[in-house]
């Protein structure tokens, strides 16, 4: 069989079909001259508008899609809000991160931080404190990268003891997951920060879960640089924290740096991020950042965010307490 067909209806005489050498196609429209409605231009006979098709003005822009309806066949909802949808970011900021399943050798509720390298803490604001400077129970949310809550963490310490103490108050912390069950107890001591007083100096008792030690963060006496060692449950120093000369925060971050075991290789930081000038003053809300490696053991992970905690009480919050009493007073 030929191609084309021999009974292919409009076929040209002389068996071809049409060309603009052998048939008498209008000639194209010399350029910048619209097309002639010469016959030939157009959709083919018998192709028209449904016969209930109106012809009216479009919607103006930005009413696209209707309220209810369907988009390519679904149904198209509306939130309840009122707002267009939802984005993939604020889908993700309003729940929890999803508990990784499977692990094995890992204390229950440390699962999360097999899948994470980086790690948020966002102080709350409490509206009593920011008004009147006095002292009340911290609360933050630890976050993964992409605005996913990973724990809840909580100061239980008495209003005595942190009114008269101040930063150098004991306090002991617990990291509550999504079903408020505690997975992470921090315990810090009664005890001095100067370098006049070697032996006696900072440290921080993480426990996963409570009453099983898997790490301290330990004050290392140093005279201008703050400086930290990240011991396991063994007393063994796995990694060092080192600070810079000047803590406070100036309309910048603050950075410690991690390091390896001898000192030798940075592996991760912690940085108190700058969170407005009005904020810096009036409140002791702060937010945190932590990196570690991937692959780092995730027992020492939550001794790294007892340091966040621990270097949080030491140093950032000292400025602002002397402020909160200066404004009292």
């Amino acid at each position: 069989m030929s191609y084309p067909p021999s009974n292919q209806q409009g076929q040209h005489q002389g068996g071809m079909y049409p060309t603009p050498y052998n048939s008498n196609y209008p000639p194209a429209p010399a350029p910048g001259y619209p097309t002639p409605n010469a016959p030939g231009y157009g959709p083919p006979p018998g192709y028209g508008p449904p016969h209930d098709y109106q012809q009216g003005p479009y919607p103006p822009p930005g009413q696209y899609p209707p309220p209810g309806g369907t988009i390519c066949g679904r149904p198209h909802r509306t939130p309840a809000d009122g707002s267009r949808r939802a984005t993939t970011r604020q889908v993700m900021t309003s729940g929890w991160m999803n508990m990784p399943q499977g692990i094995p050798n890992c204390p229950p509720g440390l699962e999360y931080l097999t899948m994470i390298d980086q790690l948020l803490v966002h102080q709350k604001v409490e509206v009593l404190e920011a008004l009147t400077g006095f002292e009340t129970q911290n609360k933050f949310t630890i976050k993964n990268s992409l605005g996913q809550k990973v724990y809840y963490a909580v100061e239980d310490s008495d209003c005595l003891t942190r009114n008269c103490c101040g930063p150098l108050r004991p306090f002991d912390m617990k990291i509550l997951d999504n079903y408020k069950n505690e997975v992470i107890h921090l315990h810090r001591p009664l005890a001095c920060d100067s370098c006049c007083f070697p032996c006696c100096l900072q440290s921080m008792e993480v426990s996963s879960p409570p009453g099983t030690i898997v790490g301290t963060v330990e004050q290392e006496w140093s005279i201008f640089c703050p400086s930290f060692a990240i011991k396991n449950a063994s007393g063994d120093t796995v990694l060092r924290i080192e600070g810079p000369f000047c803590t406070m925060s100036i309309c910048g971050d603050v950075e410690f740096q991690i390091k390896s075991g001898d000192g030798a290789v940075q592996v991760g930081r912690i940085s108190k991020q700058w969170s407005g000038l009005l904020r810096e003053m009036f409140t002791d809300t702060d937010y945190f950042g932590i990196t570690f490696p991937m692959d780092l053991d995730v027992r020492m992970k939550a001794v790294m965010l007892g340091a966040c905690f621990l270097i949080d009480a030491m140093f950032l919050k000292k400025l602002k307490v002397a402020e909160n009493t200066s404004r009292l007073i």
